[in-house]
């Protein structure tokens, strides 16, 4: 993106402060994304100045600035949006809980998300409560019905039932429904 070049230093302190304040509300973004909100904002921003029969640069860009609205405001849900897209395209963990908590306010549907995705990191924690504490941890069944799957402060009288394939079996099992939960968040995107 080309930046603009004013003639009064005002003027250009505005500006510069301006596009600063984009930058850091679309830092989460991809960088291809980044600079599409900069170049429209930018471009914004030009047409304006071009359009404005005021002589004073100060007065022109504080009322187009004043008219696309703060960006940590404006920008918010388009930021959003972008970072879902991102999330569900790429599948990564990072990305994923970045698009839920920018959209957790946009509905109770992506709150649900939030919940599902935190209890995923749960089956890690099993997985490492089995190799600090293998004998207490695991799937455990009393008289063959189910007891408890996770961690007991005594395993009298019941059997944990999986041994050395609670490991694999929680890991595959979060892996599993990591693909399903964003799958359905990718689908639930586009109903939107």
């Amino acid at each position: 993106m080309k930046s603009i070049e004013f003639n009064n230093k005002s003027a250009q302190q505005i500006y510069d402060n301006y596009i600063r304040r984009i930058r850091r509300t679309a830092a989460v973004l991809s960088d291809d994304d980044k600079k599409d909100v900069l170049m429209e904002f930018n471009s914004h921003i030009y047409e304006g100045i071009l359009n404005d029969s005021n002589t004073n640069e100060v007065e022109k860009l504080l009322k187009i600035t004043q008219d696309l609205g703060d960006p940590e405001i404006v920008l918010k849900p388009l930021v959003a949006e972008k970072k879902l897209k991102q999330a569900t395209r790429t599948f990564n963990p990072k990305h994923i809980f970045q698009a839920i908590f920018l959209n957790i306010k946009n509905g109770f549907v992506y709150s649900i998300f939030a919940i599902l995705y935190i209890l995923l990191l749960g089956f890690g924690f099993l997985m490492y409560l089995k190799i600090r504490y293998p004998d207490n941890t695991g799937l455990f069944l009393k008289d063959g019905e189910f007891v408890a799957l996770g961690m007991l402060k005594t395993n009298e009288n019941v059997t944990e039932v999986l041994g050395n394939w609670f490991i694999p079996s929680v890991f595959f099992s979060a892996l599993v429904l990591y693909i399903l939960l964003t799958i359905l968040l990718r689908v639930t995107r586009k109903k939107k």
